[in-house]
């Protein structure tokens, strides 16, 4: 009788997530110096998100002077001329009972903060302060350099299985930037200069390099007059911006290797490219990477964890780049088992779904996560501003925020398959084995 409602509840769920996804309504515009606006509102709470998207990311950067994208993401916390030095910009958020932060990826760097909605103009007051005024001197990048350093320690070198995707992208690309880690390498940031900083700042911190986007309790004309009164008189850069028109070789076989890490358990780790988020095959990649990982009764983890017992957690993320990224696949190893039995059981259930069709039951059920997840990521101000952001960016369409999930949908069980024999193939991937240092072969 459970089995039974269960199917119910699968078949019902796309009704009740239709009926609670209403279209998403925004206004955009350009100013003068090329930068772009996108504006959302939405009244239901009285808060507005803030956020700034610049089209820089790890793949702009000198290949000697990796790691400024993500180094500026914190320097530009410095301050500026108008606002003083470390600290204040939190201290201007937090005063006005707001929140904030900033990322990094391979693509691009984000900057946001939300706000109560009366505070809408500190909000782009600070934000053009960063574009036009921020304190790129040699104070602010020594402070920086020691808090990166220290990031990159506790995160990656001293971190049981933190170097992975380093690890893992280095041996998958031979030629493409994203080769190198969004941290960087320490090393070029200390030989960096506070020239290369400063002409960073000025290639990449740009109107016509960044997409502001504001999701809340705004009134149109308002916002647009406050953004036009604080962006507009900010000059577009001078040169061109630097966009790397470099095509990665098709692998050719499998690259195996071995690294040893600050472990326990020992690891595998299955990096496959994968076409660039957006096109046709990726929407079939990325479900086939939630069919095999996500949850407790995905592929995987049922099979490797619950029924097999040979590993203690599994998964698979695939890594959307705006060139063709990579889907890691890993599982962490129980005690005592062999780490090639754990490879050929993962290898195992790739090669199912390279064969079979997935039942209608799985189909369904990952049509329903597919659009859970959408919902899930639209449903505060903040994931609307970013996402609304990140499909201008990358794709050049602000309403693909109402119209991506439709891609999705119409993947089929056969293009799952054809994903699975296309790209999670053995001549199209790296393979890792992670042992502990103590461990020799």
């Amino acid at each position: 009788m459970r089995l039974k409602f269960h199917f119910i509840w699968l078949c019902l769920l796309p009704i009740f997530l239709q009926a609670q996804m209403n279209k998403i309504e925004f206004q955009e515009f350009t100013l003068d110096n090329g930068l772009h606006v996108i504006l959302h509102k939405d009244s239901s709470t009285p808060i507005v998100a803030v956020s700034i998207m610049y089209h820089v990311g790890s793949k702009n950067e000198n290949p000697n002077r990796t790691g400024f994208a993500h180094f500026f993401e914190h320097l530009l916390f410095e301050g500026s001329e108008n606002i003083g030095g470390r600290g204040q910009y939190d201290k201007y958020v937090e005063k006005a009972g707001g929140t904030l932060n900033a990322n990094t990826t391979y693509d691009r760097t984000y900057y946001f903060e939300v706000l109560p909605s009366n505070q809408l103009e500190l909000g782009l007051w600070l934000e053009s302060e960063r574009m036009l005024h921020a304190r790129v001197e040699q104070a602010g990048v020594e402070t920086q350099r020691e808090v990166v350093k220290e990031e990159r320690r506790q995160r990656i070198d001293n971190q049981p299985y933190g170097s992975i995707l380093e690890e893992s992208l280095k041996r998958a690309y031979t030629v493409h930037p994203y080769k190198w880690p969004v941290i960087g390498y320490m090393e070029h940031l200390n030989a960096a200069q506070e020239a290369d900083y400063k002409q960073f700042y000025a290639d990449f911190y740009r109107p016509d390099n960044a997409i502001v986007s504001i999701a809340g309790d705004i009134d149109y004309a308002q916002a647009k007059e406050l953004v036009t009164r604080y962006f507009s008189t900010i000059p577009k850069g001078k040169k061109p911006i630097y966009r790397p028109k470099v095509v990665e070789p098709a692998m050719t076989g499998e690259v195996r290797d071995t690294v040893y890490d600050n472990i326990q358990l020992p690891a595998v780790i299955q990096t496959y490219r994968i076409p660039a988020q957006g096109t046709p095959d990726y929407y079939a990649v990325s479900m086939l990477g939630q069919l095999l990982s996500q949850g407790e009764s995905s592929r995987l983890y049922r099979a490797l964890v619950d029924e097999q017992q040979k590993a203690l957690f599994v998964g698979n993320f695939p890594l959307g780049l705006e060139d063709p990224g990579v889907s890691i696949a890993f599982g962490i190893s129980k005690m005592g088992v062999d780490i090639l039995d754990l490879e050929k059981a993962m290898d195992a259930e790739v090669a199912k779904v390279q064969n079979e069709l997935i039942t209608d039951e799985e189909f369904q059920k990952l049509k329903n996560q597919v659009e859970n997840d959408f919902i899930s990521g639209n449903s505060r101000v903040a994931g609307i501003a970013e996402s609304l952001a990140n499909y201008k960016m990358y794709f050049g369409d602000t309403n693909l925020i109402n119209t991506e999930l439709d891609r999705y949908l119409k993947v089929t069980k056969e293009d799952i398959r054809r994903a699975a024999n296309t790209y999670f193939n053995k001549n199209n991937r790296v393979t890792l084995h992670y042992l502990p240092k103590n461990v020799t072969p």
